[in-house]
């Protein structure tokens, strides 16, 4: 009897390993179309590995909670330890993404915005989206909505206009607000109009002080009248890297300036308007955390201000746990992050799932951005001096689309985990990193990166029970359950 319960065991435990090896290599593409569990399975079980022989491809595993003894590592998953609200996942729109979208014939470009926006099975459902107001150094040219000849101003805003965004960025936007409502949008200037700066210059320079008053009508304006197109802004940081006068276009605007600009404009201009936009700071690199952490101790600023938005091209992503352990009250955002034009698929897939989506999020990020949507196979539009070597999530060539991989960088949070979820506790070891949500309809979602060469067993854990999976070296994989 004894023995033949041993075999029973070890009958069960091959079975369960052998169906969680099951990882699709044979098949390269993504699995988007199904979010149902496998019949008899406890968990669903989506996987990219990082030699990009499956992409996004739901797993045909039979993963069953159990409590048979082995020896694999556990990630323990617990629901009753929670953390922050999850705004969404996606991408910075830039007006060089909208214009190659809007390049396509109408059909493909439908079928596009609905695979990335639309809700259900078939789409990645990107939730959060970032603008730049005005232009960003991924457009064509470099422009704000009140430029004017040189050596004139207008302080009134009475040439503020939306026009150079109307061809591409605003009809492209309208399309995606029409299949998603509830998509939620932070935007952030480049740089203010050259007559508001010292140097009178797109790139560089800072904003004259005497100007801090337009400047505040001028965020104004931009959100009433993107209302008016039916876009709602539901946040503005009040410059991109402020540290990096390098870009074209940019502007340097240091914490003290933004604290004033802050305090006394930007937040009274919102008040007396009715505008409920959030004030978010810094949006610049984990490296200088003491930039939000001086606005939020100004205490006139900080109480206009929802939280702080961090890019990781410098830095460590704990740096936002440090401004959230001195600021609990206050928000963080994670706003930018890209890949580049030379790196390759598995280095940036490991890197970028590691930090920007386990990340932020384990230092309590709302969000997780990719930086730029979608570009053309020359890495373009960008500005005379932009950047040449951004990859977007996707390359578009007229109307055909190549997936790169932002897609499934943020794909294998955005597919799983919606607008209103809450980060759960998860474990970790050595080589795994992971993050756990509890969704609005109560499914558990645990992402797990491999930052290991060599494939191994775990065992995911969750009220006293576990399921066996096998994670395949340098992968990342969401299991929902």
């Amino acid at each position: 009897m004894r023995i033949v319960t041993l075999l029973a065991v070890l009958m069960s435990s091959f079975l369960v390993l052998s169906s969680c090896s099951r990882d699709g290599s044979k098949d390269n593409g993504s699995d988007t179309t199904s979010t149902g569990t496998i019949p008899g399975s406890d968990v669903d079980f989506w996987l990219t590995k990082g030699d990009s022989t499956v992409l996004l491809q739901k797993q045909n595993a039979e993963l069953l909670f159990g409590t048979t003894a082995n020896s694999n590592p556990f990630i323990d998953v617990d629901s009753t330890k929670t953390f922050q609200t999850i705004d969404g996942f996606g991408y910075t729109l830039t007006g060089g993404s909208a214009h190659v979208i809007n390049q396509m014939d109408d059909n493909s470009r439908t079928a596009l915005l609905n695979e990335l926006f639309a809700a259900g099975s078939s789409s990645i459902a990107v939730s959060y989206l970032r603008l730049s107001i005005g232009a960003s150094d991924l457009n064509n040219t470099v422009f704000s909505y009140d430029d004017m000849p040189a050596g004139q101003t207008d302080t009134s805003l009475a040439h503020f206009s939306l026009a150079p965004d109307s061809i591409d960025l605003i009809p492209v936007l309208q399309k995606i607000v029409a299949i998603n409502p509830s998509v939620k949008i932070i935007a952030t200037p480049w740089s203010a109009p050259p007559w508001m700066k010292d140097n009178h210059n797109t790139k560089g320079g800072s904003l004259l002080a005497n100007y801090y008053p337009v400047y505040a009508q001028y965020f104004v304006k931009y959100i009433q009248q993107m209302k008016l197109k039916g876009i709602t802004i539901d946040a503005v940081a009040p410059q991109n890297e402020p540290l990096n006068p390098d870009n074209n276009p940019s502007l340097v605007m240091q914490a003290a300036d933004e604290a004033v600009f802050i305090k006394n404009f930007l937040g009274p201009a919102f008040q007396s308007s009715g505008i409920t936009t959030k004030i978010v700071v810094y949006d610049h690199n984990c490296d200088r955390p003491e930039y939000p952490e001086a606005i939020l101790q100004d205490a006139a600023a900080s109480i206009f201000v929802n939280g702080s938005a961090f890019h990781l091209y410098a830095g460590d992503i704990s740096a936002m746990s440090q401004v959230h352990n001195l600021y609990p009250d206050k928000q963080l955002y994670f706003t930018e992050q890209y890949t580049g034009s030379g790196s390759k698929f598995s280095d940036d897939l490991k890197w970028a799932v590691k930090n920007v989506i386990i990340g932020s999020m384990r230092n309590w990020s709302r969000n997780a951005l990719e930086w730029n949507l979608a570009n053309d196979p020359s890495f373009g539009p960008h500005t005379p001096g932009g950047c040449n070597t951004c990859k977007g999530a996707l390359t578009i060539s007229g109307s055909s689309v190549t997936r790169n991989v932002g897609y499934y960088i943020i794909a294998h949070a955005s597919k799983f985990v919606p607008p209103g979820s809450v980060r759960i506790s998860s474990t970790v070891t050595n080589v795994l990193t992971t993050a756990a949500f509890l969704t609005p309809d109560h499914k558990k979602v645990l992402i797990v990166e491999n930052d290991d060469a060599a494939t191994g067993a775990i065992n995911i854990r969750f009220n006293g029970k576990w399921v066996t999976t096998m994670v395949p070296a340098g992968s990342v994989c969401t299991y929902v359950f």
